[in-house]
């Protein structure tokens, strides 16, 4: 039976409970201390692991400080700089190009609002809500890897659209928990929900999963249940 689109908002309230209860610290897993480090960290992570990003802007952080800074750096260091990180002269184009655009349409700022973030080189819905619910405290619905894998697994949307699965979990999630409602997606996904072996005996919310996918133990795998298209920016 097809579930209605009121139960499935009661099963996501009592999912958040029961995550809430299983990561008590999730939260953004990126280091920063202003809004141009997220921004900078959350493009730099596309296709790349938070740990590894951490890793690269512990110094990176220390020589570039304002948007001005990255916007005249020297796009062969930055790559020598970045390189760990993967896809590393497309991320250098999108990082000064975001800087650049920063310095010269809103005075080296980082803007506040969706729209202008996503205008910005290299900047896409995932990398603004990312932003928005972390460094200016904006409910935003970030749809990385984890969130477009486990809320698919979990029932809550289902689409090939990264977008449209935001949209979808916008239904459903009421709008002040969006930003902590990823955090504790992206908790379970590392830790419980694996793309390839997910630990379901362990899950926590393994009673309100409706996927037909489990797993019985480590020795099982299984696909992620769409194609994974949500690692672009």
């Amino acid at each position: 039976m097809k579930e209605s689109p009121e139960s499935r908002r009661a099963r996501t309230r009592s999912l958040v409970r029961h995550l809430d209860r299983a990561y008590p610290d999730a939260a953004c897993a990126l280091r920063f201390t202003t809004p141009l480090e997220l921004l900078v960290a959350t493009i730099l992570a596309a296709q790349c692991t938070d740990e590894r990003v951490n890793q690269v802007t512990a110094s990176l952080f220390q020589k570039y400080r304002r948007a001005a800074d990255y916007a005249a750096a020297d796009p062969a260091t930055f790559e020598g700089e970045i390189r760990s990180t993967g896809f590393f002269r497309a991320k250098t184009r999108s990082v000064l190009g975001m800087a650049r655009a920063l310095v010269e349409r809103h005075g080296g700022e980082v803007p506040r609002t969706l729209d202008t973030l996503v205008a910005l080189p290299g900047v896409g819905r995932k990398t603004a809500n990312v932003v928005l619910g972390n460094a200016f405290g904006v409910p935003g619905i970030a749809v990385d890897t984890h969130v477009f894998r486990v809320t698919q697994r979990l029932g809550l949307a289902k689409s090939d659209d990264p977008d449209e699965i935001e949209a979808q979990l916008a239904e459903v999630v009421p709008r002040p928990k969006w930003t902590h409602f990823c955090h504790l997606i992206q908790a379970h996904g590392r830790q419980v929900c694996h793309a390839r072996t997910p630990e379901c005996p362990t899950c926590p919310v393994r009673a309100l999963c409706p996927w037909p996918g489990k797993t019985g133990g480590r020795g099982a795998t299984r696909p992620a249940p769409t194609k994974r298209r949500a690692a672009r920016r």
